[in-house]
């Protein structure tokens, strides 16, 4: 879909159109409806990371929990959403071995004791042993450290998504 073609539709197909880029989050899709039309995607993507940065911590804090853990339960049963399968299959998170899926399911579960939310980072451009890195980096943070850094990584999963949606 062109940006035109996004900035024709109306409130509600506007909201269809772009359900999935904040995980099951419509309303970062509806707080960016104000600033509608848009005169790029940039301007587009900026109304979106706006609606989601301006909503409060609550808001912000069920956001990151709607992101499903990295190869977790959801993966395990294929409750993944399309766009979480794809991303995680692309870094080959479907093909873990015994060993890196005890570990990855090992560091999910002490980042949610710690942090009391999943593990966020967008996964392309990234393999197995990058990611289980990062995560085991990522432990030694304090809590509001990453809040931010979930925040900010669910800015780049949404770039790489919208990309996706919307044709440059």
């Amino acid at each position: 879909m062109t940006l035109a073609d996004l900035n024709a539709r109306g409130h509600k197909g506007f909201r269809l159109a772009l359900e999935g880029i904040f995980e099951n989050s419509p309303w970062v899709a509806e707080g960016a409806w104000s600033k509608h039309p848009f005169a790029s995607f940039d301007a587009l993507y900026r109304a979106l990371v706006d609606a989601m940065r301006g909503a409060g911590e609550a808001a912000q804090l069920a956001l990151i929990r709607a992101h499903p853990q990295l190869a977790g339960k959801a993966a395990a049963t294929g409750e993944l959403s399309r766009d979480s399968r794809a991303e995680q299959s692309g870094a080959g998170l479907d093909r873990c071995s015994a060993e890196e899926l005890a570990r990855l399911r090992a560091l999910n579960r002490a980042y949610e004791a710690k942090f009391g939310f999943p593990f966020i980072v967008a996964v392309k451009g990234l393999d197995r042993a990058a990611i289980l890195v990062r995560f085991a980096e990522r432990l030694e943070r304090d809590r509001a450290t990453e809040f931010e850094e979930a925040l900010q990584q669910i800015e780049r999963i949404a770039w790489f998504r919208l990309g996706a949606v919307i044709e440059a």
